[in-house]
């Protein structure tokens, strides 16, 4: 497996274009499944995911063709409604086939997925809520089977959500555009991935009113067309960068970005000691006030709150910030796994159940450490960035899933990094 090697002590200047939200594209493909015409996607970034959704895509009969940052997918026919375990496994979101496939053609066989083990991540919530809609499911042989009644077509139902789920809202929300009648979503996730989802599907005809809110409405129509689409700006690997930048020191801007999209973030940023503009072309620079970064505390929820997806992140800064920080982690119950990693580079870190205490130190050491999802990988990378000396993250297939060029990019503004290959 590729490792990175990463000589801590230089600060970051420069320029980083941020890439297409690998959320918002992942669902957006799967989106293609409910017309026979061609779904066109602009600003979808290069990353395993992507990859990994194309080939599954492709298995059960759909043509893609990649240019640059667009993507065009049409799924005229579809011979395979079955989502094997070899591709599923390699990545969560594969389960947002589930809606698409039983709304078009009634029936679907998805594995249970995989992705990062940050978890239990269950899909009862997508379930429960197509079956509300007449769907019948069995969980056998580590697959979803589902089919619709025998008149073919999903029905209109009022679902409230247990709890808010990013997936199964979407998954839901795909589902309900081709159900006979009306659909109503209570208690639906609230993140721009979610808005921009519903934005593609009503140039695709669907009628859909709510989006962004608790409280989500489609009428379900017969078929849906094709349609042009640009994703949003990725506001994980914004955040990332822009942690990046406030750790390591410098000024570092943030191109094709967007800051309404982390509302949760740039408060706390601003309140460690960042300094974060946005001039009338959208760039975000981002630089650091002092010489050294104040502790602050976080904790994760839902959006629009702070994001689970930066707390790895955010938490590698504290600890080399000045005091000591909290971070409570609410959505995951296993998020910590980057903890005994930072401690091997000297971090000062306890950890009681859901929250961590870090107490900053004044300079990290360099050390061989092991990525162990996504987050975590990437948080080691700032941790290095900052470091006294070299460390080798280990494993790092899983930065390779969530962030395009991370070495490039990083590169570019004077960071010291090279990629091993195994």
């Amino acid at each position: 497996m590729d490792k990175l090697k990463i000589e801590g002590g230089y600060p970051l200047n420069g320029e980083i274009v941020i890439g297409g939200a690998k959320n918002a594209a992942l669902p957006l493909m799967c989106a293609a499944l409910l017309t026979e015409e061609s779904l066109v996607l602009d600003n979808v970034p290069h990353l395993q995911d992507i990859s990994s959704l194309i080939a599954l895509l492709e298995d059960m009969g759909v043509t893609t063709q990649r240019e640059e940052t667009r993507l065009t997918l049409t799924a005229k026919s579809v011979p395979r409604t079955l989502a094997s375990y070899d591709l599923v496994r390699k990545m969560r979101a594969s389960v947002l086939v589930l809606g698409p496939l039983l709304a078009r053609f009634g029936t679907a066989e998805v594995s249970l997925p995989g992705g990062c083990a940050i978890g239990t991540r269950p899909v009862d919530l997508h379930i429960s809520a197509l079956e509300q809609m007449g769907a019948e499911i069995e969980i056998r042989d580590g697959y979803i089977h589902a089919r619709t009644a025998p008149e073919g077509r999903l029905r209109g139902a009022e679902i409230v959500f247990a709890k808010k789920s990013v997936g199964a809202t979407e998954n839901l929300l795909m589902a309900a555009t081709l159900a006979e009648g009306k659909t109503v979503l209570h208690n639906a996730a609230l993140e721009p991935e979610i808005t921009d989802l519903a934005a593609c599907l009503t140039k695709m005809g669907a009628k859909i009113s709510g989006a962004g809110g608790e409280t989500i409405e489609i009428e379900g129509v017969e078929t849906l067309s094709g349609a042009a689409h640009t994703v949003i700006p990725d506001r994980i690997e914004t955040g990332t960068y822009a942690i990046a930048a406030a750790m390591a020191g410098g000024t570092v801007v943030l191109k094709n970005a967007r800051l309404d999209l982390l509302a949760a973030l740039v408060p706390v940023l601003q309140e460690a000691g960042v300094s974060i503009e946005e001039n009338e072309n959208g760039d975000i620079t981002v630089s650091r006030r002092g010489n050294r970064l104040n502790a602050v505390d976080i904790t994760t929820e839902p959006y629009p709150g702070f994001p689970t997806d930066l707390q790895a992140q955010l938490m590698a800064m504290l600890t080399v910030a000045d005091g000591a920080g909290t971070v409570r982690e609410t959505i995951f119950e296993n998020r910590f796994m980057h903890v005994p990693e930072l401690m091997r580079m000297g971090a000062d870190i306890t950890v009681h159940g859901s929250s961590a205490l870090v107490r900053g130190v004044t300079r990290l050491k360099g050390a061989e450490v092991m990525a162990t999802d996504l987050r975590a990988s990437v948080s080691l990378v700032l941790a290095a960035l900052t470091a006294n000396g070299t460390t080798t993250v280990n494993r790092i297939y899983h930065l390779d899933r969530g962030y395009e060029a991370l070495e490039a990019k990083l590169g570019a503004c004077g960071a010291k990094l090279e990629r091993i290959a195994a």
